[in-house]
């Protein structure tokens, strides 16, 4: 490692002063700190949150489940509130990397950091999220921007993630074995406003399948999912699948994704 310097607030505001002096947000740390290990980042003063108690925990909020930004992920898959409310986004947070990930990465870290092959950043935009910062609150749609890339402006902190509660969802991935990340991940949801689904693992950051959305919304059916093929030019491809195969992958999780949820 190199020299830095390390802060751990207590209090919200006192986080946002430093983040806003150039202080670098330090949440779960499952990307950040391997990243600095690797030399591909190299903040001069990490400002840790974990001692920020008003950003983590879990409540109800009329047809919504509010999730603060500190949340581990161990505690969103073992919440009897989201197992009650959205259990797809229960199971989601309980498939996430390994127990020791599970214990220590947090929500609003993976949403911030907004990796490609992530998990959350899917059932965010499939379910319609709403994040909530320090400084506004920004719908799903308009908030991941591509490859690691957010909204989010500088100094300005997650503090909450609002989930519109569904009619009925679910999320099935393909992982890749070694990071356990999606290869491709699948996320549908039946909302009262219509279906939505998100893709996560296939691009350069998670997207909708308009394609799938207008035909589950005319039959929520695995029937209606095969029926839809997915453009492998739009997707990405490496050394763990090539675009073709991710295209495909698409359909197949997209089928299990329905299934799951009418089961």
């Amino acid at each position: 490692m190199y020299a830095f310097t390390f802060e751990r607030p207590s209090a919200q505001a006192d986080a946002v002063k430093l983040a806003k002096a150039g202080g670098k947000p330090l949440a779960g740390g499952q990307t950040l700190l391997a990243s600095m290990k690797l030399r591909l980042a190299s903040p001069e003063q990490l400002v840790d949150l974990g001692a920020v108690k008003e950003l983590a925990g879990i409540r109800k909020d009329g047809n919504s489940l509010v999730i603060g930004a500190m949340t581990r992920h161990a505690d969103v898959a073992e919440s009897q509130d989201v197992q009650a409310a959205i259990p797809a986004l229960a199971a989601l947070a309980g498939g996430i990397g390994d127990k020791q990930v599970r214990a220590m990465g947090t929500i609003g870290g993976s949403l911030a950091n907004n990796d490609p092959a992530a998990d959350y950043p899917a059932a965010a935009l499939a379910l319609g999220a709403t994040i909530v910062t320090t400084e506004r609150e920004i719908p799903a749609d308009d908030y991941f921007q591509g490859l690691f890339a957010t909204a989010l402006e500088e100094g300005e902190l997650i503090t909450a993630v609002r989930f519109p509660i569904p009619k009925r969802a679910a999320y099935m991935k393909f992982r890749q074995p070694a990071s356990l990340f999606a290869l491709i991940g699948v996320f549908v949801a039946q909302t009262d406003g219509g279906v939505r689904v998100a893709v996560t693992g296939g691009g350069n950051g998670v997207f909708r399948h308009a394609a799938l959305e207008q035909a589950l919304g005319k039959s929520f059916t695995p029937e209606a999912a095969a029926g839809v093929s997915t453009d492998a030019s739009e997707l990405n491809g490496d050394l763990h699948g090539s675009a073709e195969y991710r295209a495909h992958l698409v359909g197949v999780m997209a089928q299990r994704a329905v299934a799951k949820a009418l089961a």
